[in-house]
């Protein structure tokens, strides 16, 4: 009996694979903490700085149009936003995996959202990581510390129950709802 094994392109591929999974998934966690300095642009040419926003809640949220997650927790954040802009929160979307400016575009309009939107760039992508899941929201507080990486959907009460816990407090990842 021969104990040589063969090759397995498949094999390798999937270790491959897997390690790069990992690697992605940990890529967003790693990033995240590093952006009290972030610098982004919104489709409507306005620039966004964490530091433009302290004494706000900001939430970051990383959305794509092809997601049914994404599309059921706009309208929470429309809502959100809208009821709380002007006291103390914003609301920044990141599209992710989108195929043109105008797709995104389109989908915002049709969706009557009325925050910010940003476009996913690789420049965005350096100064956050790439999420591994969709949607992935970042909530910082109003002094700007990362408290929350909520992956999966987000609901309006949760921000809310959120917001009202201790300015200092860091709070585990939200299981998906």
């Amino acid at each position: 009996m021969n104990n040589r094994q063969t090759f397995n392109p498949i094999h390798y591929l999937s270790q491959f694979l897997l390690v790069l999974s990992f690697l992605t998934l940990i890529h967003l966690d790693a990033n995240a903490d590093g952006t009290k300095s972030f610098l982004m642009k919104d489709l409507a040419g306005k620039e966004h700085r964490l530091s433009d926003y302290q004494g706000k809640w900001v939430i970051l949220n990383f959305w794509a149009t092809w997601c049914p997650s994404c599309l059921d927790e706009m309208p929470d954040f429309i809502s959100l936003y809208e009821q709380r802009k002007a006291k103390d929160l914003v609301v920044l979307g990141i599209a992710v995996d989108y195929k043109n400016e105008r797709e995104v575009r389109h989908f915002v309009d049709d969706m009557l959202v009325s925050y910010p939107i940003i476009l996913g760039t690789p420049k965005i992508f350096a100064q956050f990581g790439s999420p591994s899941v969709l949607p992935t929201t970042l909530i910082y507080n109003p002094q700007g510390r990362l408290v929350k990486i909520k992956r999966g959907q987000l609901s309006k009460q949760a921000v809310e129950l959120i917001m009202l816990s201790p300015p200092n407090e860091s709070l585990d990842v939200l299981a998906p709802q």
